[in-house]
């Protein structure tokens, strides 16, 4: 239903086959979208046509599969942090290492397919934030891999914890373990308390038949909040750490940006005695900055950690398509406190033509930075 609906919101769906078909998995699957509705409201219905239903991944393999398709960073990332938060909350249920852990529905071929397009889709929108209504989760019984559980299944509930979730609404299973990971990963704020003005909507229909229209909208536009520059409350979580092994910390890091993290990075650093360590910091807003502090001290070596108040200040900015020789290239362009603008194409979308001309990155950003610019004389290129 979401890649549903970001067809529907306007996501290129030949970019989006482009990208799945990198996994090299379009053996195993088909994905079709076509027009459908539900109880009178209209939208795009989604189907993943899978060759083997059978067909399961351990989490270990799914990894190397991700990090071998060539995907960008931030999309490779987003990704690997939704099957981290699965991985995470299966490990807990059944007390298992996650090495260990094995998918079941979560590792057929269409939750790799909508993981993996969540990701693809969310990074070629551009959003800066994502809000979120409380989840409802349904009612009744499910079928699992384990057995006949109650809804929300276990995998499900455990992801969803700390998250605003409403009960019973519908009879039968609304939010799956997938869902809830792609939420959870993807989702900055539930009910938001900000207004929000709605410009473009998609609506991903779903196939089951509950009491009220089951259908996903997603709906793009701009919060109030962000339409002048703004102050926000965020935290810096710092950790000084001289014991750990340095491939303990890619896991770490996967984690931290999994469960929340704004940002995560290292600084090299000599402490008292002479003694090589590494700073970690990790850049939080309010609500994730507990469950953070636990998941260092939890998953790392350190015995202590500081966590930092800073005041950070954004710059109004709008995500804007600009038609190219080459083909349509996102831009975001910012406006700064003398009222000026500078703008920035995008990488995957300068990547993506770079590599379907077989030519170097360099060579058409300059090209096609170039061309933007005669569009836009009056702003600054960044």
């Amino acid at each position: 239903m979401h890649l549903a609906a970001m067809i529907d919101l306007g996501v290129p769906e030949q970019y989006l086959t482009d990208e799945l078909a990198k996994l090299n998995l379009t053996s195993e699957f088909k994905i079709t979208f076509e027009s459908g509705s539900k109880m009178g409201i209209s939208g795009t219905r989604a189907e993943v046509h899978a060759a083997d239903q059978h067909d399961h991944r351990h989490h270990d393999k799914i990894i190397k599969m991700v990090m071998s398709a060539g995907f960008s960073p931030a999309i490779e990332a987003r990704a690997l942090g939704i099957f981290q938060i699965i991985a995470v909350a299966e490990a807990k249920i059944h007390n298992i290492p996650i090495e260990q852990v094995h998918f079941h529905e979560v590792g057929a071929i269409d939750s790799i397919v909508d993981i993996v397009g969540a990701a693809i889709c969310l990074e070629w929108l551009g959003v800066e934030r994502v809000i979120c209504n409380a989840v409802e989760v349904g009612s009744g019984y499910v079928n699992c891999a384990h057995g006949r559980f109650p809804v929300p299944a276990p995998a499900t509930q455990e992801i969803l914890s700390g998250v605003p979730c409403t009960y019973g609404t519908v009879s039968g299973e609304s939010t799956t373990p997938t869902g809830a990971a792609i939420l959870k990963a993807s989702v900055d704020e539930y009910e938001p308390k900000s207004a929000f003005i709605p410009e473009k909507f998609g609506y991903g229909v779903g196939h089951k038949d509950f009491e009220i229209p089951n259908v996903l909208r997603i709906v793009l536009g701009e919060s109030t909040a962000s339409q002048v520059s703004k102050s926000e409350q965020h935290y810096k979580i710092e950790a000084n750490i001289d014991d750990m092994a340095a491939e303990n910390f890619e896991p770490l890091i996967q984690d931290l940006m999994a469960a929340g993290a704004g940002d995560v990075f290292f600084t090299p650093i000599i402490m008292k005695k002479s003694r090589p360590a590494t700073c970690l910091s990790v850049l939080s807003n309010q609500a994730n900055v507990h469950a953070l502090a636990d998941m260092i001290l939890n998953r790392s070596s350190t015995i202590g950690l500081r966590i930092v108040p800073f005041t950070k200040r954004i710059l109004p900015r709008e995500l804007k398509e600009i038609e190219t020789s080459f083909g349509t290239v996102r831009i975001k362009e910012v406006t700064q406190p003398d009222g000026r603008k500078r703008w920035k194409s995008e990488y995957e979308d300068v990547q993506r033509i770079a590599v379907a001309k077989g030519k170097d990155f360099r060579s058409v950003k300059q090209l096609i930075d170039f061309e933007i610019m005669q569009q836009l004389p009056s702003t600054n290129s960044k």
